[in-house]
């Protein structure tokens, strides 16, 4: 079970929610409750995470105006879209804003609940590799000026040779740096340097 992430549910019917509140519940999920879209985005704060459940068809915003609103404010939280009232274009506009699945209601309990399990795995991972961007910038910010210059060449695939007459230093020094900053990394190859210097390219 996801402990730490929360089912963001929004939905203008009452009874859905309250429906929904109850299903998601009993099986140990968190959950928050929003009547329309202009609720949660009112609220909404970059660092949550877990997934959305939101219905296509309500008052005011409509479920895919809130999810492209979302990808316009960075916003990563995996969506499900819900609807009893569906169709083709819909979902094709759902699945191409990178949508989780698009169910009809009524629910088939199986298949939300195996959505929603799809959904916070997902948050779960993108959780998992924030975390560790966040570690590799905590480390990379520990290096030299010159140590980072140094990396920046050696991930490129360049060999000490050819970093000392680039950066002006022997052969030597080139080497006094690479080990420098590969113990302050915690790395003990170059694969795992050319991993955090992606990481930190993603961030």
């Amino acid at each position: 079970m996801h402990h730490d992430l929360t089912i963001f549910v929004v939905d203008d019917d009452p009874s859905v929610r309250d429906a929904l509140g109850l299903l998601l519940g009993v099986r140990g999920y968190r959950t928050a409750m929003f009547a329309s879209g202009e609720d949660f985005l009112h609220v909404w704060k970059p660092d949550w995470a877990g997934c959305l459940l939101v219905d296509i068809r309500m008052s005011g915003m409509d479920g895919l105006t809130l999810q492209q609103e979302l990808i316009t404010r960075g916003c990563r939280i995996p969506v499900i879209i819900v609807t009893a009232h569906g169709d083709v274009a819909q979902a094709r506009a759902a699945f191409k804003a990178n949508a989780i699945d698009f169910l009809e209601k009524p629910f088939d309990d199986v298949k939300l609940l195996s959505a929603i399990e799809e959904a916070m795995s997902r948050a779960q991972q993108q959780r998992d590799d924030q975390r560790r961007r966040a570690h590799s910038q905590q480390l990379l910010s520990e290096l030299t000026p010159r140590e980072r210059e140094v990396m920046e060449l050696v991930v490129t695939g360049q060999h000490n040779r050819e970093i000392g007459p680039a950066l002006g230093i022997s052969v030597r020094t080139v080497e006094v740096h690479k080990a420098r900053l590969m113990s302050k990394l915690g790395v003990d190859n170059v694969a795992d340097l050319v991993r955090i210097s992606m990481l930190e390219q993603q961030g």
